[in-house]
């Protein structure tokens, strides 16, 4: 079976990019138009990973292969942000993560207890900000799963990614990251022999799925990009004053930003030394004595 564990809609909020956030929306994309194009793109299940919204399940859950996840924004002890993809959750259980999501510790010990599968989404980013020392010994002490494949992350993120993963013998995980529809189902996590929800969610836990398809790109980013901000104009005409500006601007930013990321992945796949599988490669006792506990 075959799922993209990673795709955004409407619900997903504000774009968080300075001046951006007061004008346009993280995705334009209508929860039923995403599960109909992930379903044509061979998606045996589908799922919705909004950030730290569950909104999308009204329209969806009367599918029988849709499942409710979240892309939760959390804060480690460290102070830094990153986003943990939390699968198969029901309502009471989003309230919970949200309570507990400015607490990194507390979520992971509440997603432990309700036995949820979850992951930290594109780990060799900056787009969530800087990272530490401590937030990669905690990555590996205390994540169950590790996005390997982002479809919007260069190749180079997601391949150290992968060797990170492999590292620490984690569960590898594929999405695209799709914010705009054009890139829906163009990445995906795939569980081979299993046959229901249940069988596949068990499967990816286990480390037994495959991350597979499509990296990001400049091109596909400078797409996606220039998709939301024709969906923002349309939802606040006034835009179309500035659209030669914009056109002008997208192109520089996703160039811009393609190299800022490049730069940050291979400093920090440069940083981490590389060990035998079946020991952690982070000296996570001297780094988080609280977590190795």
């Amino acid at each position: 079976m075959k799922c993209d564990m990673h795709v955004h809609t409407v619900h997903s909020g504000m774009c968080t990019i300075p001046v951006l956030d007061r004008i346009a929306r993280e995705s334009y994309a209508d929860p039923r138009e995403l599960y109909d194009v992930l379903k044509r793109r061979g998606m045996d299940l589908v799922t919705v990973t909004d950030h730290d919204s569950i909104d999308a399940a009204e329209a969806l859950r009367h599918h029988p292969d849709f499942f409710l996840s979240e892309e939760v924004t959390a804060t480690a002890p460290s102070g830094t942000e990153l986003h943990v993809g939390v699968y198969d959750i029901n309502e009471r259980q989003h309230i919970q993560v949200q309570r507990r999501r400015r607490d990194l510790l507390s979520l992971v010990a509440y997603l432990n207890e309700q036995r949820l599968f979850f992951t930290v989404n594109h780990l060799f980013s900056g787009l969530t900000g800087r990272r530490t020392e401590t937030d990669f010994a905690l990555f590996a002490k205390m994540f169950p799963g590790m996005e390997t494949r982002n479809g919007q992350m260069l190749d180079a993120a997601n391949r150290a990614a992968e060797q990170f993963a492999a590292e620490f013998n984690r569960a590898p995980v594929g999405g695209s990251d799709a914010h705009a529809v054009a890139s829906a189902g163009t990445t995906w996590t795939e569980a081979p022999c299993s046959r229901s929800k249940r069988e596949f969610l068990a499967a990816v836990a286990r480390g037994h799925g495959r991350a597979l398809g499509e990296s990001g790109s400049v091109g596909k980013l400078t797409r996606d990009v220039f998709s939301i901000t024709v969906a923002a104009m349309s939802e606040r005409p006034w835009l179309f004053s500035i659209a030669p500006l914009v056109a002008v601007t997208i192109p520089c930013w996703t160039v811009a930003n393609a190299l800022l990321e490049r730069r940050f992945a291979g400093q920090w796949a440069r940083a981490l030394p590389s060990a035998p599988r079946q020991e952690t490669f982070w000296p996570v006792r001297e780094i988080l004595p609280e977590v190795a506990a």
